[in-house]
């Protein structure tokens, strides 16, 4: 039996769900590890929503730590979490520790642009949206 089709469209059963999520290569994870992306920031580049990367600022939206704002330390593409410096818990060891957080709950406040490719990508992917709101055609198609 396959583990991964790209023909899968979608399912209502949770565990087709689950196993789309489990099995997915790190093209199509790198996807799933996306936030929303700030009002200010929408108008800017044109994009509703990116992937998380390393040293992003973020703010958390829901749960424990909500209204926490912090740099993104690390992203779990095998957990599909991201881990933000700020939002931390004591073990019972009295050890601190980072807490695994769905990026679908939080919003990117503040882009990392170390990575140039980063920049051009957003800058490309942006382009394309402002040429259909005006009604142009986009290059190329």
């Amino acid at each position: 039996m396959k583990e991964f089709s790209v023909k899968w469209i979608s399912s209502k059963q949770p565990r087709k769900q689950r196993k789309y999520r489990y099995n997915a290569p790190m093209h199509v994870r790198q996807r799933l590890v996306s936030a929303h992306l700030e009002k200010m920031l929408r108008k800017e580049y044109g994009k509703r929503s990116l992937t998380v990367r390393k040293g992003d600022e973020v703010r958390i939206m829901t749960g424990q730590f909500r209204g926490t704002r912090g740099k993104v330390s690390r992203v779990d593409m095998k957990a599909l979490k991201v881990y933000v410096e700020n939002a931390k818990m004591k073990k019972v060891s009295g050890q601190e520790v980072e807490v695994a957080i769905d990026p679908s709950n939080i919003m990117i406040t503040k882009l990392n642009f170390d990575d140039k490719r980063r920049r051009k990508f957003i800058i490309r992917k942006g382009k394309k949206q402002e040429t259909k709101e005006t009604g142009g055609k986009a290059k190329g198609k």
